[in-house]
């Protein structure tokens, strides 16, 4: 049955407030990255680098407690309070553990990232804390579908970042500092979710199939399919710095800020997305319409790319790097599979797929012998590309073929 325009209407409504809102956090959180380089200098921005790109691999964890949250609470409708309830108290232990783990692990990662300041290790752990909170969070809003909370979720995910992370380093300007802003800044949506969560319901009957050590399974599963995209879609910078000149890689890594916005430009619709991509009876139209969409904005930033490809260029490092100008719709074109890959990651994290995460643990392999090959900037670009759109054609086919069939009835697992 089609839905009367008036709840179409306010499905276009919310999804645009849920856009408007990951376009303004992500702006947001560059615009706070991109100045920290200018106040802090190179030395310790590079320290900030090194914990953020940690910081990205921890919130993995949240991303999965998000996804098992949405997804559990799409499906089943007639558990919502039991899941939520559930959720939040797995959000909270895992947070902890997460925290604990790495504050154990100060002097391992003061070492490894070279950042000879274990209070700035320190901050990191603390920060992760609140981070991995959130991602339960996000998950009950999202599944809830209460996208205009969601919005002011994300909101509060970017612009309190910049305000007070800006403030901070003005104030002192070295990477602990520039990282405490980003833990402080993490408490904001924090605070959102509880506003957005503090009338919670009480469970009816208790729901063994969301045990905590289900949730627990089903985090753990999503989390590291989630790795394993992230790994994939950061693997060639790595492969730059290995196999091209430093002024290359230099040039490759400008390039790849072309990618990353096409790769963060659609989020919303991944948001938007998901809880339709768990519910069997609308799976397969929210899988089609959304590829469609993310593909129709990367073929239009593709050929603003080629044909204003000197507007792009102030975006990307201004003439300095004017070098891999003529390359930014190749790398458009990356952050285009790349956009779509990930959409297609969490059409199998909706439906719970299992083997399917081995085909992106593959094209990670292939991309890094593959591109450990490349002798240009061309040639390294090209080969990621077509490595990632090789793996989206598989992934289109088997997700929408699967998308008919419907999910299994989740078994349950006994509580610890």
């Amino acid at each position: 049955m089609t839905a009367p325009s008036s709840v179409r209407a306010r499905r276009s409504l919310d999804g645009s407030a849920v856009a408007v809102a990951t376009s303004v956090m992500n702006v947001s959180t560059y615009g706070f990255t991109m100045l920290a380089a200018r106040v802090i200098g190179p030395s310790q921005y590079g320290a900030f680098v090194a914990c953020l790109g940690l910081l990205v691999v921890v919130q993995v964890v949240a991303y999965g407690l998000q996804a098992t949250a949405a997804r559990r609470i799409a499906v089943d409708r007639g558990n919502v309070a039991s899941i939520e309830k559930a959720i939040l108290s797995v959000s909270l232990e895992l947070a902890f553990a997460v925290g604990l783990v790495l504050l154990a692990l100060v002097p391992v990662i003061d070492a490894l990232l070279r950042l000879d300041d274990l209070g700035t290790a320190a901050v990191l752990a603390v920060a992760a804390v609140p981070l991995t909170l959130a991602g339960g969070q996000a998950g009950i809003l999202q599944g809830e579908r209460r996208w205009g909370a969601l919005a002011v979720f994300y909101l509060a995910s970017g612009v309190p970042r910049l305000l007070v992370g800006t403030v901070l380093i003005l104030w002192r300007p070295d990477a602990t500092t520039a990282l405490l802003g980003v833990g402080i800044g993490f408490l904001f949506p924090l605070a959102v979710g509880w506003w957005a969560l503090r009338h919670r319901r009480t469970p009816a009957t208790a729901a063994p199939e969301h045990s905590a050590r289900a949730l627990l399974v089903e985090s753990a599963h999503n989390a590291q399919v989630l790795l394993a995209f992230f790994a994939l879609s950061s693997v060639d910078i790595v492969l730059a710095r290995q196999v091209l000149s430093e002024h290359d890689a230099g040039l490759y890594a400008a390039g790849l800020i072309m990618a990353k916005v096409m790769l963060f430009l659609p989020q919303f619709v991944v948001v938007v997305a998901f809880p339709d991509m768990a519910t069997p009876a609308s799976r397969q139209r929210a899988l089609v319409r959304s590829l469609a969409l993310v593909a129709g904005l990367g073929v239009l930033a593709v050929l603003a790319a080629k044909w204003l490809s000197g507007v792009a260029m102030v975006f990307v490092g201004g003439s300095e790097f004017g070098e891999v100008e003529s390359l930014l719709w190749l790398f458009a074109v990356l952050g285009t599979v790349l956009a779509m890959l990930q959409l297609l990651v969490y059409a199998v994290l909706a439906r719970q797929g299992r083997r399917t995460v081995v085909l992106v643990w593959s094209a990670l392999l292939v991309v890094a012998v593959a591109g450990s090959r490349a002798e240009s900037v061309t040639a390294l670009v090209a080969t990621v590309a077509g490595v990632d759109a090789a793996l989206l054609v598989v992934l289109t086919a088997l997700s929408l073929r699967l998308a008919r069939q419907p999910t299994p009835a989740p078994t349950p697992v006994p509580a610890a």
